[in-house]
């Protein structure tokens, strides 16, 4: 028996990172379908083939309204409504406040607001009672770390929306929570250090870091896909509205 046996489950994002290895912890948990979303379609059909026969890759970008609808048009033919869905899909850019274009602002809030606006809106319909929606967070929404202000303002406008929604779909006992992940060793963290020094190596970026984390190391994505296994089973049937934090204590001591 797994923890997510017979479940359908929507990843945007899950091409690479956290996402992929969230996919691939739900099908081992026995999730049924599990329908994963990206933006790069080599990617994409790369996860989809290392995750096997119960991923399903739909392309898409999670700004795109139409993109989605797309997804959860597969989603609906399946027949079996949803019952766990992951906003994964991030985007991020380092620019200090004297440097923010539009742009910048256009390419953060479209992903990391929007996108999660409609990623789970579009969901609504098809949500079975008892579902999971998990949003994923940032330790960087309580940090003021220089360069990433509107990243850091994405992500806390994240946490507002879980509890507003947690609220409103709490009648039909869909749980809403954030999962807050650290420094994790995926694509995205080291386009992350490519952004913040250009001129270190990742291996500098990681020590530097790592030496600001409590368990001093960076995390496997499995990691932190194991705590979203827990938010989207019954393990956490009395959790809704809240964070859970995988950071190796780096927002916590």
């Amino acid at each position: 028996m797994g923890l997510l046996d017979h479940k359908t489950a929507v990843i945007t994002g899950g091409n690479s990172g956290i996402g992929l290895a969230t996919a691939g912890r739900f099908i081992a948990e026995g999730a049924d379908r599990v329908f994963i979303t990206g933006r790069r379609q080599p990617e994409l059909s790369a996860a989809a083939t290392q995750l096997g026969s119960r991923a399903v890759a739909v392309p898409g970008d999670v700004g795109t309204p139409e993109d989605l609808d797309r997804l959860y048009t597969e989603v609906d033919a399946a027949g079996k409504g949803l019952d766990v869905v992951v906003a994964n899909a991030g985007s991020t850019r380092v620019a200090r406040l004297a440097d923010i274009t539009e742009d910048d602002l256009d390419a953060m809030l479209t992903t990391n607001v929007k996108g999660v606006v409609y990623t789970v809106q579009k969901a609504l319909p098809l949500l079975n009672d008892g579902a999971s929606i998990i949003l994923i967070g940032s330790t960087t929404a309580d940090r003021g770390r220089p360069g990433l202000s509107v990243y850091a303002a994405s992500k806390a406008a994240v946490r507002s929306l879980a509890r507003a929604w947690a609220n409103e779909l709490a009648d039909r006992s869909i749980r809403v929570n954030v999962l807050v992940a650290g420094s994790t060793a995926t694509p995205g963290s080291d386009n992350l250090a490519a952004q913040t020094d250009p001129g270190s190596s990742i291996e500098e970026f990681r020590a530097a870091r790592i030496s600001t984390i409590p368990l001093g190391r960076f995390a496997d994505p499995v990691e932190i896909a194991n705590a979203a296994v827990f938010l989207a089973s019954d393990l956490s049937s009395f959790t809704t509205g809240s964070t859970i934090t995988a950071d190796g204590g780096f927002n916590q001591v």
